[in-house]
């Protein structure tokens, strides 16, 4: 993880649980385990609802047909990483 995420992944988290109103706190969830499926189980409606809200909050353009998407969602630090290199505010 990159220098100083710990806060970023923490905010990225909080977006993620109030946009899709999450049954558990963005300080629960495992910033390794899948975005998809068994870990926090989201569905593809979901994560173009995270994007438009992460898309929105860091200034960063998030593309549907991107080829980097399963990388960038595959979990929360990834999701982070992403952000931190990306973010324009």
């Amino acid at each position: 993880m990159l220098e100083n995420n710990s806060t970023l992944q923490l905010e990225v988290a909080e977006l993620m649980v109030n946009a899709l109103n999450l049954d558990t706190t963005a300080a629960e969830i495992d910033p390794d385990a899948p975005l998809y499926g068994d870990g926090l189980g989201l569905d593809s409606i979901d994560i173009l609802e995270v994007a438009l809200v992460i898309s929105k909050r860091f200034g960063l353009q998030l593309k549907a047909d991107s080829e980097d998407n399963h990388r960038i969602f595959s979990s929360l630090r990834n999701l982070t990483d992403y952000v931190a290199i990306h973010k324009t505010k």
